[in-house]
């Protein structure tokens, strides 16, 4: 029986799915004494370190989990777990972390550096350690905009580093106690081989045999350091005329043809397909609707069940994530529904014209005032949960200065031969457009704590023709957050071409893949002979 600390921080369904696919059975620790008295404990988590030490003190659970970790008994802590052993963090200055480890987590800071660190990178391993047997030196998924600071007092707590704008901790580990910044059940196989490694081991450690200082790296990271491109598989889902869900997909999102619902396999399947293919993500796009009751979605809410038992790599959703009022009169928060979707699977959730809705008053006001989706859902699961689908199509105009909006010089000329344009905002699936430019949502949206953005041009979606290039070195040059092109991908060399044009962090691609056009594998293939890292 393993017991896993659940304290609604984040998607912990992936942890549970990844615990029982290796044939344990899994119990939710929920008062403090099961903490301490537990064989096994994994304590995972997301989020910002504030709120998840409040959460912890309130309930019992900090002064729990310290004494478990001074008895060494069988811990694995992920993401924000690994902070919280720290003593604080630049987070939430003021909250005191469970003071285990001696340090501070810090603030990603570096010119020309995207925060947060969303991807898969790789390790530096300081010392053997039997929870990394069989690692080959692969990479693994991160997700955080801060870090723990490595020093010469916790040097006896470090297994791992790994580099993103420096050198920084990755992994702890102490006897049976192991802590890790990346999210093994999201990395694969070889993160699921390293949470393997815990579950199946047997208490043989003392608490100090595991902790020699003074040893060499044993393992140097198996390709160049830093973060890979990555390559993300999108699902358009929708309910075709039966009612049945289908993956579909568009041309400048018109997903009829001869007046049916194209129909190119189902959510599920497709999904696993991607994830055995090599896909770094997975992204589920709601545009069935369901906007009235997002909650009552549950086909929806199902297939993001379903897929995290056999995807262990992020999944996002996106579609309905807003505040609503039911037909009972019940009123729930954009954060409510956020949260039902993180407990169903998904890493993180898209905001598209809701986020539009959001800039417009943010714009009124002049200020924010503290209470939209984006804000209420960062400040509780952090930045890196946040992601903003942008949907804009050109608008040509001759005198850019007088467009009141962020111009650029096209090479593709209008209609009537402008050379400039820009690129309006559109809502619900690009019928209505709306008086803010692309830099404006996202830069305004970064600010009010947006972890990722999302780049769709309607006016390339379906064409094959190439992603836009000058919107998405536009947007990428404007804000300092994670760039996601997507829309126009037609063969394999779209890919290294709008990496090395854009900066762009990761691109996405549906239809191609859908009707097996290109593979997956073919695409990273093109990055890896043009010099980019991949996993």
């Amino acid at each position: 029986m393993i017991h896993l600390l659940d304290y609604g921080a984040g998607n912990v369904r992936s942890v549970r799915n990844a615990i029982n696919s290796f044939g344990f059975q899994v119990a939710d620790a929920k008062q403090p004494e099961e903490i301490v008295a537990a064989d096994k404990l994994i304590f995972p988590g997301v989020g910002n370190f504030g709120v998840v030490m409040g959460r912890l003190a309130a309930s019992g659970f900090a002064e729990a989990l310290r004494q478990r970790i001074a008895l060494g008994k069988p811990t694995f802590g992920i993401c924000i777990a690994l902070q919280a052993m720290f003593e604080g963090s630049e987070e939430a200055p003021g909250v005191a972390g469970l003071g285990i480890i001696p340090g501070q987590v810090r603030r990603f800071f570096k010119p020309g550096l995207a925060v947060p660190q969303i991807g898969w990178n790789n390790l530096k391993l300081w010392r053997d350690s039997p929870y990394f047997a069989g690692y080959g030196g692969e990479r693994l998924y991160f997700v955080h905009s801060f870090y723990a600071d490595l020093n010469e007092n916790n040097r006896d707590w470090t297994l791992a580093t790994t580099s993103y704008g420096g050198e920084y901790i990755s992994a702890v580990a102490k006897g049976e106690v192991i802590a890790t910044q990346f999210h093994p059940e999201k990395s694969g196989e070889a993160g699921l081989n390293i949470l393997g490694n815990f579950l199946k081991r047997r208490q043989t450690l003392t608490v100090a045999s595991d902790s020699a200082a003074a040893c060499p790296p044993k393992q140097e990271p198996s390709g160049p350091p830093g973060l890979a491109k990555r390559i993300i598989a999108c699902l358009d889902v929708r309910a075709n005329d039966e009612g049945d869900l289908v993956v579909t997909k568009g041309d400048q999102y018109d997903v009829r043809e001869e007046g049916i619902v194209r129909n190119l396999g189902q959510p599920v399947a497709l999904a696993e397909r991607y994830y055995r293919e090599g896909a770094d993500e997975i992204a589920f796009l709601n545009i069935t609707g369901f906007r009235d009751f997002p909650l009552q979605d549950q086909p929806m809410l199902e297939v993001l069940e379903k897929t995290s038992e056999k995807v262990f790599v992020p999944l996002t959703i996106g579609g309905g994530i807003r505040a609503f009022t039911d037909k009972n009169g019940k009123h729930y928060s954009a954060l409510d529904v956020a949260g039902r979707y993180f407990r169903a699977g998904a890493d993180k959730i898209s905001i598209g014209s809701d986020a539009v809705a959001t800039v417009e008053a943010y714009l009124r006001r002049g200020a924010a005032d503290g209470a939209s989706p984006i804000e209420e859902i960062s400040r509780v699961y952090g930045a890196q949960a946040v992601v903003i689908s942008v949907d804009p199509r050109r608008v040509y105009v001759t005198n850019p200065s007088a467009s009141g909006h962020a111009c650029i010089k096209t090479k593709f000329p209008g209609p009537g031969g402008e050379k400039y344009c820009w690129y309006q905002c559109t809502v619900k699936g690009g019928r209505e457009g709306r008086d803010i430019d692309a830099v404006q949502l996202a830069t305004i949206c970064e600010r009010l704590g947006a972890g990722e953005i999302l780049l769709n041009c309607i006016d390339r979606d379906g064409g094959n023709q190439g992603f836009d290039l000058e919107l998405i070195a536009q947007v990428k040059a404007a804000v300092s957050i994670p760039v996601i092109a997507s829309s126009g991908a037609g063969k394999a060399s779209h890919f290294p071409e709008v990496f090395r044009e854009t900066g762009a962090d990761a691109a996405l691609a549906a239809g191609i893949f859908h009707r097996n056009e290109v593979a997956i594998s073919e695409v990273k293939a093109a990055c890896a002979a043009a010099g980019l890292l991949v996993r």
